[in-house]
């Protein structure tokens, strides 16, 4: 009996922080920030690395999954041009020694939905499939699978061409700050 209420007590945590986890995420996504040329070169490399393993997973899921491959990379270039308006729409502040921006918060709420509901979505729709599929009906492709990867690709696309373009700017901030 402590072990299932122990289970329950852990499920309610995951499921909370779950919950708040979107918020947060939100909240840090929109804060006012000093461009750095390090950071941005390691997002950027980090994202760079994380999108072509993601598209290898994609490829090798679509074995399995029909459409993987060309969900994601359709929601990866979605993700990039939404990244482009990102940087069009970001408040930048140019000081003499520092280069700060502000993300747009409604393009970072939009980004942040697009993950949360698709989390959501799929949660019920696998429930749905579960409990009501018939015993012939592949439970990976009626999951959406495919729909949650091109989710995930929109973020990624996202936040790639971002990077790329806040480190951009502050090479171009270098350059025009007096010495």
């Amino acid at each position: 009996m402590p072990a299932l209420l122990l289970a329950v007590a852990l499920l309610l945590v995951v499921i909370v922080l779950l919950m708040l986890s979107p918020v947060l995420r939100y909240r840090a996504g929109k804060a006012r920030r000093q461009a750095r040329g390090w950071v941005a070169t390691l997002n950027f490399t980090g994202l760079l690395i994380s999108t072509a393993l993601f598209l290898t997973g994609a490829g090798l899921a679509s074995l399995w999954v029909p459409r993987a491959f060309m969900y994601s990379a359709l929601g990866l270039l979605g993700g990039i041009a939404l990244g482009v308006l990102g940087l069009r729409l970001s408040r930048w502040e140019s000081g003499p020694q520092s280069l700060h921006y502000t993300p747009n918060r409604w393009l970072v709420l939009a980004v942040s939905s697009i993950v949360t509901a698709r989390l959501f979505y799929g949660f019920w729709r696998a429930w749905r499939t579960w409990r009501d599929a018939p015993g012939g009906t592949d439970w990976l492709v009626a999951f959406g699978v495919a729909g949650s990867m091109a989710a995930g690709a929109v973020v990624l696309g996202y936040y790639l061409a971002y990077w790329i373009g806040v480190r951009q700017r502050f090479r171009v901030h270098l350059r025009a700050r007096p010495r």
